[in-house]
């Protein structure tokens, strides 16, 4: 298999690295400190086309392939997950999922503004609205429901750890509209979040991806048009699934961009710190930690770059997606660890950065299919 890159992918993974140095990393240690969304950042991002990377250009988007996406989510990981994680959402779950399954006028009305990421000057991006305070994993336990009315469907039930939760235009909501099929009950709708009766709950305050906007988000009597939903009777839990197997590339590769930063942090760092009279790169035990870094990072990459080729090229990729969200995953929890203790008491310290991706990297292992989810998506493969 080939993953030499093209000139346009290198340009992209370039282009990716130039914006995250000079408009993510000032200002990313406050941001986390503050939980400040980073809304400039996004705005700018739109602008370089990266809100809607993989979508036609007849719907707003820039035509690109899901090896680029990867490239240019390693790079913007590398300094603000925060970033990357709505970049993500809006790519591979949002845009994606009206793109392959909306119909014309959906993409008309939603998609454009979308993978522009913008409306006017104003930032115009999604969310997808699955997880709720009984199902988690469990995605078939929608208690959310959207009752026929005849033109329209009502609306009603709580979402919780939504990504954009805030800040989206656009809700892709998941809700059981017949409770006695089961998964063959639930449909897909797109919700406008100004729409009467949708509320949003407090920021949740968490461990890391602090900027990142993680809301709950509540729906009493919403009225949805019937133009609005996705798809067959009962399609949404397919449909959700289908979204996610491309939103797991996504996340295997912020948090391959995750491991990758802290790798070329401590890098540097050992390259400069000094003990024993020595620079730290001539002790083995620290060779060997950034040997053991490189070497799973590398094989992390050509994971999510297998994944994103199938994706690519039409293959099934259910199974290559989760091997490399599971396996980049990991790589990001124990690579920034240890990017912490060749920092030693200033890896502890919030200036030197590794401390925050060792806490951004957490929640790879969970969002979007925990890990537990991939492995038995892997070994169902596997055991058939």
């Amino acid at each position: 298999m080939d993953f030499s890159l093209t000139e346009e992918q290198l340009w992209i993974k370039q282009a990716a690295r130039d914006f995250t140095i000079r408009e993510c990393l000032p200002g990313v240690i406050e941001r986390d400190e503050r939980q400040q969304f980073p809304r400039d950042q996004l705005l700018k991002l739109a602008d370089l086309g990266f809100m809607g990377m993989m979508i036609s250009p007849d719907y707003g988007g820039a035509g690109l392939d899901a090896v680029s996406y990867v490239l240019a989510m390693e790079e913007i990981s590398k300094i603000d997950s925060s970033v990357s994680v709505s970049m993500s959402v809006n790519n591979s779950l949002v845009c994606y999922g009206i793109e392959a399954f909306g119909t014309e006028s959906q993409k008309q009305k939603y998609l454009v503004p979308l993978a522009k990421g913008r409306k006017g000057d104003q930032l115009y991006i999604g969310a997808f609205l699955l997880s709720e305070p009984e199902a988690g994993s469990d995605a078939t336990s929608q208690k959310t429901t959207a009752v026929d009315k005849g033109d329209h469907y009502l609306l009603n039930g709580t979402k919780n750890w939504i990504t954009n939760g805030k800040s989206a235009s656009v809700y892709l909501v998941m809700a059981q509209s017949h409770s006695g099929k089961g998964s063959r009950g639930i449909n897909a709708f797109i919700v406008e979040k100004e729409t009467p009766g949708v509320s949003v709950g407090a920021k949740e305050n968490k461990l890391g991806i602090r900027g990142s906007d993680t809301h709950s988000v509540s729906f009493t009597d919403v009225m949805v048009p019937k133009e609005n939903k996705i798809g067959e009777d009962g399609f949404g839990f397919t449909f959700a699934m289908k979204t996610l197997l491309g939103g797991r590339i996504g996340i295997a590769s912020q948090a391959l961009g995750i491991a990758s930063g802290a790798y070329e942090l401590s890098l540097k760092y050992a390259k400069e710190r000094k003990s024993f009279g020595t620079e730290i790169k001539n002790h083995q035990i620290i060779q060997f930690k950034l040997a053991d870094m490189a070497t799973r990072i590398e094989a992390a990459r050509l994971l999510c770059m297998k994944a994103a080729r199938e994706k690519d090229q039409k293959m099934d990729y259910a199974v290559s997606s989760s091997i490399a969200k599971v396996f980049a995953s990991e790589t990001a929890m124990w690579t920034t660890i240890e990017a912490v203790q060749i920092h030693g008491g200033y890896g502890y310290v919030k200036e030197y950065h590794v401390e925050r991706l060792m806490r951004d990297a957490k929640i790879t292992q969970i969002y979007e299919g925990t890990s537990e989810v991939q492995r038995i998506v892997i070994s169902r493969s596997v055991l058939k």
